[in-house]
């Protein structure tokens, strides 16, 4: 038995999410057909993590294991033949028979792109805002972000999740062009977790929320206190580490 990690990305507009459903498109349900057809197997990936419906990965990582002698090249060839248009394996490699795509992972890193105005290409990859929003406050409302914090107020509880803290590395706002870019880094992430953080910080943005709303809100987890879920179409994985860099 082989355990195969796979890199892929994928444009997350027309699926229902990662996790394979009933009904609706997943990454996942995409794979698993793929696979069957490839090496005639019923074989489930696992991802790194459980993308939502509409979040796009440029670095997204899982693995599965198959009895398959193909070579990586006809694989990798092979699956990109047959999956559709929006999802592409950017590579595949052996990898220990412990490997595990999402408890093995030490790090990820998220992007958010918000478009100031009416854009009107990758509309399907960023949120369009026409409200004013003022960078410089953003920006420091990012400094109370670092370090290992309860999440509690930045998630959706429903479920409620088992763990709420998580170690954030590094986040920032930075302008590219009309775009305003935030980019994130921790070891772990609750559900809807950045989307709610760019929710709150496009209210502290337009001066409705004070910059330092961020360390209340971590202080007092009160989910109801925080911004709205910024909608997922502006999301993307950057990239998984499974070691102390990337």
């Amino acid at each position: 038995m082989r355990t195969l990690r796979l890199l892929l990305e994928y444009d997350g507009s027309h699926f229902v999410g990662w996790q394979s459903q009933e009904n609706g498109r997943t990454i996942q349900g995409e794979l698993e057909r793929a696979l069957q057809i490839l090496v005639k197997e019923a074989i489930r990936p696992i991802g790194s993590g459980r993308t939502d419906a509409g979040t796009h990965a440029l670095g997204q990582v899982a693995h599965f294991q198959t009895k398959s002698t193909l070579p990586i090249e006809r694989l990798l060839r092979g699956l990109n033949g047959i999956l559709p248009p929006d999802i592409a394996i950017r590579h595949i490699e052996e990898a220990p028979p412990d490997f595990h795509a999402r408890y093995n992972a030490k790090r990820k890193r998220y992007r958010y792109r918000i478009h100031q105005g009416k854009a009107a290409l990758n509309r399907p990859q960023v949120w369009t805002y026409y409200p004013e929003l003022s960078l410089p406050l953003m920006v420091e409302a990012t400094a109370f972000l670092p370090g290992e914090h309860h999440f509690g107020a930045f998630c959706k509880q429903d479920p409620v999740p088992e763990r709420f803290n998580c170690q954030v590395f590094a986040a920032n706002w930075s302008q590219q062009g009309s775009e305003l870019v935030f980019e994130i880094e921790a070891n772990r992430f609750l559900r809807h977790m950045v989307r709610i953080l760019v929710g709150t910080m496009v209210e502290v943005g337009r001066s409705h929320l004070p910059p330092d709303a961020i360390r209340k809100l971590l202080a007092s987890q009160d989910r109801a206190a925080a911004g709205a879920t910024a909608p997922a179409l502006g999301l993307s994985l950057l990239w998984v580490a499974y070691g102390p860099k990337k």
